[in-house]
C-alpha cells in the first residue's frame, strides 16, 4: 500500500466543479491583481479568524515581512521567537535588520516557552529610556513572535502579558494554524498582526504561494495596504517605501472557493488524528510513540500530526520503504543555522528544540486517508519497533 505523507488530488475534485467556471472568468476579463476575489477573501478569512480586518499578501513569508515593516523593527531592533519553525520566521527578522532572538519551546506543544521567554526578560535585558534593552547587545527588544506550530496555538495568555508589561508589539506566525483556537479565540486575533500561509500543503492552500495578514486596528491595516503596494498612495505618491507583496486574484478567486470546505477538511484531520490515537494504543504502542498533545480549551487543526519516536532516522527509512511518506519538522532548530552564526548560539543553548530536532516524524494525516491506510501506517510503526 503506498500512503502519501499529503496527496491533494482527491480534495480537488470535490470542487473542481465550482473552481473552474470562476477561474474561466477572471481569464476573460484579463484583470487579475488586488481585485473583488481578493478583497471577498479579506473580508473572509478576517471573520473566520476573529479579525477585523484581513490584507491578502503573496506568501506567509511576506506577510511576516510585512508585518515586521508595518511595526517599524528593524536595525538595532530585537524580536523573541522560538528557533524550532519554519526558516521564514526568523529570515524575515534578520531581513528587516533586526536581531532574532531563539528562545527554547515547550516539549509538550513545540511552541514557544512563556518560561523561557520569562527567563530571558528578568535575567537578560533592563528597562531603559521607556524600552526594554538587551544588556548583553544593547539592542532594544521590540516584538514578539509566536509561532503556532502543527496547527496549535502558542501558550498566548503569558505571552501575552508578558508583551504588554514591557511594551513589545505581537506578531503571531499563524502559518500552519488557520482555525485553531485558543481559550475561544482563535489564530491570528491575539496580537498586533497574524500572519497566514496559503502555501498548498496548508490546510487552506492556493494553488501557489499566496498568504494574508490580520490585524484589529484599522490605521494598522491601512499602513499594512499600503506598504504592500511599495509604499504608494495613491498610486506613484510613496511616503514609505514598501515591497510588492500583492495577492492575486486568482490565488483569491481558488481559496474562497476552498475556505468553504476547510472546517470539513479540518474535522477530517481531527477524526483521523482521534484515529491514530485508537489504532497507536490498540498495538501497545503508547509508551513508546509520543502522540501529540492537545492543550485543554483549545482547538488543533492538525496541520501536521508529528509524533516522537525512538531511532527516528531508522523508522522514517522503515516507513519509506513500506511505502508511507513521512517528513522531518525541522532537522536544524534556526539557532544552529549557519546563516545565524553570528547571533553567537550554540548547541545546548535551546534544548528542548534541539531534542524535537532529533524525535520528531510528521505522519499522513489529511482528510481523504481511508481508515484502512491509517491502520497500515500504524502497523508499519509496530512492525519497525517488534
Amino acid at each position: 500500500m503506498q500512503v502519501p505523507l499529503l496527496d491533494l488530488k482527491l480534495q480537488y475534485q470535490s470542487f473542481k466543479a465550482e473552481l473552474l467556471p470562476l477561474l474561466e472568468r477572471i481569464c476573460d476579463s484579463q484583470a487579475f491583481i488586488l481585485g473583488p476575489q481578493v478583497t471577498a477573501l479579506e473580508a473572509a478569512v478576517a471573520r473566520y479568524s476573529g479579525c477585523a480586518f484581513g490584507i491578502g499578501v503573496s506568501s506567509g513569508t511576506d506577510a511576516l515581512l510585512l508585518a515586521l515593516m508595518g511595526l517599524d523593527v528593524g536595525p538595532g531592533d530585537e524580536v523573541l521567537t522560538s528557533p524550532y519553525t519554519f526558516f521564514a520566521t526568523g529570515g524575515t527578522i534578520a531581513r528587516v535588520g533586526a536581531r532574532p532572538v531563539y528562545l527554547d519551546i515547550e516539549p509538550s506543544t513545540y511552541n514557544l516557552s512563556p518560561v523561557a521567554v520569562q527567563r530571558f526578560v528578568d535575567e537578560r535585558c533592563e528597562a531603559r529610556e521607556g524600552g526594554l534593552v538587551n544588556r548583553a547587545t544593547g539592542g532594544r527588544v521590540r516584538a514578539l513572535m509566536p509561532v503556532h506550530l502543527y496547527g496549535q496555538c502558542a501558550d498566548m495568555k503569558p505571552l501575552l502579558e508578558i508583551a504588554k508589561r514591557h511594551g513589545l508589539a505581537v506578531i503571531e506566525d499563524a502559518a500552519q494554524a488557520i482555525g485553531s483556537e485558543y481559550a475561544g479565540a482563535r489564530a491570528g486575533s491575539f496580537g498586533d498582526v497574524g500572519c497566514f500561509s496559503f502555501f498548498p500543503s496548508k490546510n487552506l492552500g492556493a494553488f501557489g504561494d499566496a498568504g494574508l495578514c490580520t490585524a484589529q486596528d484599522a490605521e494598522l491595516a491601512e499602513k499594512l495596504r499600503v506598504l504592500r503596494v511599495h509604499g504608494g498612495k495613491p498610486k506613484y505618491y510613496h511616503s514609505m517605501v514598501g515591497g510588492n507583496f500583492r495577492i492575486d486574484e486568482l490565488q483569491a478567486a481558488v481559496l474562497n472557493v476552498k475556505l468553504k470546505h476547510l472546517d470539513g477538511w479540518t474535522e477530517g484531520r481531527q477524526r483521523n488524528a482521534a484515529a491514530y490515537r485508537e489504532l497507536f494504543a490498540r498495538a501497545g504502542l503508547a509508551s513508546t510513540v509520543t502522540l501529540p498533545y492537545e492543550m485543554p480549551d483549545s482547538r488543533h487543526i492538525y496541520n501536521q500530526f508529528v509524533i516522537r519516536a525512538p531511532e527516528r532516522d531508522r523508522l522514517k527509512a522503515h516507513l519509506a520503504e513500506a511505502g508511507v511518506g513521512t517528513e522531518i519538522y525541522y532537522p536544524v532548530p534556526l539557532h544552529l543555522q549557519q546563516c545565524f552564526a553570528y547571533l553567537g548560539m550554540r548547541e545546548g543553548d535551546c534544548p528542548e528544540s534541539e531534542r524535537a530536532a532529533r524525535e520528531t516524524l510528521a505522519l499522513p494525516v489529511y482528510g481523504e486517508l481511508t481508515r484502512e491506510q491509517l491502520e497500515y501506517v500504524v502497523d508499519a510503526v509496530a512492525r519497525f519497533y517488534r
